[in-house]
């Protein structure tokens, strides 16, 4: 793994669809709002469900199916899509590696932390889950994102599709359903002619944060839990490291006011 983080997303192919039609969407691992995208994979995934008006599914899939997202919606409404990976693993071979990455997520702490608890330097264990969710709307799609219970999550708390955004898009990050104050958020946005823009801000003491949005550009916005472990890897050896990844796709329409 190099040292520039992977993010994992939604990459939902149309952000508004009409009752009736399907939502498609990829499960990308990439960098800079480009990466590859993953098969429907059971064994991958600990939950990969849709929730509409308050009724909650399972997003329907054979194994192998790619794109991993594709399944008609009848009825008009929001439409939160979310995915929660199984436990992958990551070894750091070299602790250049592990501190550009800790250093890129704002967690400067980890580094002063693993170094004393006189932890190896060179060949650091790490485990890591990704919670993703993503941002359709059916028809008009009124309604609003949920709180998944997920360990860690994003949750918009406007309509991106219907809520004026002049002051910006506002987001809740966070951790063991709690809010994560002075946390950072990594935000990609990609324009209509493909260009991407990265740009990070910052939760206040509420752990709520409002992000700026153009219309009819794209959004993922990413933040990240770095933590102390005891789970072990196949052959007993302790990770030293967990990280969990929280992901929110969305699209803001060219009709919805911005700044």
């Amino acid at each position: 793994m190099p040292a520039k983080a992977h993010e994992f997303w939604i990459d939902t192919v149309d952000y508004q669809i009409d009752p009736g039609e399907a939502i498609v969407a990829d499960l990308r691992v990439g960098t800079e709002y480009e990466g590859s995208s993953q098969s429907y994979i059971p064994r991958n995934f600990r939950r990969f469900q849709f929730v509409q008006n308050g009724e909650a599914a399972d997003v329907p899939g054979v194994l192998g199916d790619r794109p991993a997202v594709n399944f008609p919606v009848e009825d008009e409404g929001l439409v939160v899509v979310i995915h929660q990976t199984t436990d992958q693993a990551v070894t750091w071979d070299t602790w250049d590696k592990f501190r550009n990455f800790v250093v890129h997520k704002d967690a400067d702490w980890v580094l002063d932390d693993h170094l004393a608890q006189g932890l190896d330097k060179d060949g650091i264990r790490e485990i890591y889950s990704r919670y993703a969710k993503s941002l359709v709307a059916v028809g008009a799609g009124e309604g609003r994102d949920v709180i998944a219970g997920m360990l860690t999550e994003i949750v918009a708390i406007e309509n991106p599709y219907l809520d004026d955004m002049t002051d910006g898009f506002s987001i809740g990050v966070l951790y063991e359903g709690k809010p994560r104050p002075a946390t950072q958020v990594e935000v990609f946005q990609r324009a209509p002619d493909g260009t991407v823009t990265i740009s990070t801000v910052e939760t206040d003491g509420r752990g709520v944060v409002a992000v700026p949005v153009l219309p009819g550009h794209e959004y993922m916005l990413d933040s990240v839990v770095l933590r102390r472990t005891e789970k072990v890897n196949d052959d007993g050896k302790p990770f030293q490291w967990e990280s969990l990844w929280a992901n929110l796709t969305f699209e803001v329409p060219s009709s919805v006011p911005t700044n």
